[in-house]
């Protein structure tokens, strides 16, 4: 448990990669292997379930500290993480234990799931006695759900790729789908040993980068393939030991959410992965994310569902053909290989090609792309001709270009303090289109502003606020802000009546008053392509 917690300490202290990396190299390098794979499971993103919810701990630190309800919500607010809430306030005198990491999270923390909030108190106060209070910040973040660490996924499969003396490509690989920590598994990362696994492991994604200005610079037109840049969910049918497995890109297996799509993979040829996107789809277009959502992670898919929103796959790359690795081969061969594969799957439209988009030189393509928003899709994706396909985001093959954001002119109305590194600070606002004599709530954004505006902003929201409710502030809709987001739609789940996907400031608009920001009628109208 030390040597984790020192490893969490470094990552969080250090902002230099090369740091980061020699802080896990060596950590893989000196920890049990069981240790290492726990570890590894944490730093590639995966999380236990929530076991404390923030009010429970809440409590949990008024009875051990004695402190007032009012003074923890203070200190909170002030510190901005619960988990560093709690290691700070509860009276922790531990020396810190040297229990390995693996049984400390199998034998201590997994456990507590199995218990209802009172046997979990009195099992955690038997916890805390042992460790120290850097311990205790991690195993908070265990219990409540929110672990995060500063580095991303990529950076972890080059410290460990370095450290097993493995190419990055190959450990991206080993690791893509779902795994078990433990031992085993970490050995075989070493050895190089198969995963009996194997059939079901999806290939890590090739990721397109943005293209900053135009395509011209790109070369020939002759030497790229187009297609529309679909706004849906990322995945891999895989088809191989008789059965087909969904993988989304964030690992998730989502063979059940998708069954019209799984059904028709059956008649794939054993030994093919095709990648492509999953959307909900009518009458030749998509329905949009919002109806899309209607599918992720229900626990019962009912008749209506599946009628009112039918998913289909719409593949653009073979990257396994009958059990041979495709994919240093180059696009065009492929996209041949694709094609055999939907071949195979006869009048069955569930799983589909995506199809080129034409244009014979960059001004017809540029053309082309300005029919993106009728279409319902977020421009082109051009993919070079001879490129293999990657891991992880490789620039110079597949470059995004995407139409330009929707943007409107909105006022901010509540404020909220950050977290982490912006605690203390209110850096989460909530914007708002005007709506008769008022302003409605269309939008919250947190991303953004320089550090120099952030802090400018803060000292507004502090002198200016008019009410408190919990940790967020009401403030005068004085000030407009330009905000960005990637699309709008219908939604009669919120107030408004429309709900944004990827909200960011562009601008602070110091030269607008709120009279002249956006109105909610204006809004309702970008949505209404999409109805």
């Amino acid at each position: 448990m030390r040597r984790f917690t020192r490893l969490i300490r470094e990552l969080d202290e250090s902002n230099r990669t090369l740091s980061k990396v020699a802080a896990m190299r060596r950590y893989f390098a000196e920890a049990p292997a069981a240790d290492a794979a726990w570890a590894l499971w944490f730093l590639v993103g995966n999380r236990l379930p929530s076991m404390v919810r923030s009010k429970t701990m809440r409590v949990w630190m008024a009875d051990l500290s004695g402190f007032p309800d009012w003074l923890i919500d203070d200190c909170y607010e002030r510190v901005g993480d619960l988990a560093e809430t709690a290691a700070l306030l509860l009276p922790i005198r531990g020396e810190g234990t040297d229990e390995p990491f693996a049984a400390f999270v199998e034998e201590r923390v997994r456990p507590l799931r199995d218990w209802d909030e009172s046997v979990r108190f009195q099992l955690m106060r038997a916890v805390w006695a042992d460790l120290d209070r850097e311990q205790a910040f991690v195993v908070h973040k265990f219990l409540t759900g929110g672990f995060r660490v500063g580095v991303s996924k990529a950076l972890v499969i080059r410290a460990l790729a370095e450290t097993l003396g493995v190419e990055r490509k190959v450990m991206a690989h080993r690791l893509a789908g779902k795994w078990t920590p433990d031992a085993a598994f970490f050995e075989a990362l070493r050895s190089g040993e198969s995963r009996g696994d194997r059939h079901s492991q999806p290939y890590p994604f090739f990721l397109a980068s943005p293209l900053e200005g135009e395509p011209d610079g790109l070369g020939a037109r002759a030497d790229w393939i187009a297609e529309w840049k679909w706004d849906g969910i990322r995945a891999q049918i895989v088809r191989r030991g008789g059965e087909v497995f969904l993988w989304s890109r964030g690992d998730e297996l989502v063979t059940d959410g998708f069954p019209e799509i799984a059904d028709t993979a059956k008649a794939l040829p054993d030994g093919t992965v095709l990648d492509g996107e999953i959307l909900c789809w009518r009458k030749g277009r998509p329905l949009g994310f919002q109806a899309l959502q209607t599918r992720v992670n229900r626990r019962k898919l009912t008749a209506a569902v599946l009628e009112e929103n039918p998913a289909v796959f719409l593949a653009y790359d073979c990257i396994e053909w009958k059990g041979t690795d495709c994919r240093r081969e180059d696009l065009e061969f492929r996209r041949v290989r694709l094609g055999m594969a939907l071949g195979c799957l006869g009048s069955a439209d569930a799983v589909r090609l995506s199809p080129e988009v034409d244009g014979t030189d960059w001004p017809a393509l540029r053309q082309r792309r300005k029919e993106s928003r009728a279409r319902g899709v977020e421009g082109l994706i051009l993919k070079r001709r001879g490129s293999p396909y990657e891991t992880g985001r490789v620039r110079g093959h597949w470059w995004k270009w995407k139409i330009d954001p929707f943007t409107a002119d909105l006022v901010m109305i509540y404020a909220q303090a950050g977290h982490g590194r912006r605690a203390g600070m209110f850096t989460d606002y909530t914007f708002g289109a005007r709506d008769g004599d008022g302003f409605v709530a269309v939008a919250k954004a947190y991303s953004g502003l320089t550090d120099t505006e952030m802090r400018e902003v803060d000292r507004w929201i502090k002198a200016n606020t008019l009410a408190r409710r919990g940790p967020v502030r009401t403030v005068p809709a004085r000030q407009v802000f330009e905000v960005a987001f990637e699309a709008i739609a219908e939604s009669p789940r919120h107030k408004s009546g429309i709900a944004v996907r990827f909200p960011r400031i562009l601008r602070w608009r110091k030269d607008k008053t709120p009279g002249e920001a956006d109105s909610l009628d204006s809004l309702r109208a970008l949505a209404a392509p999409a109805r």
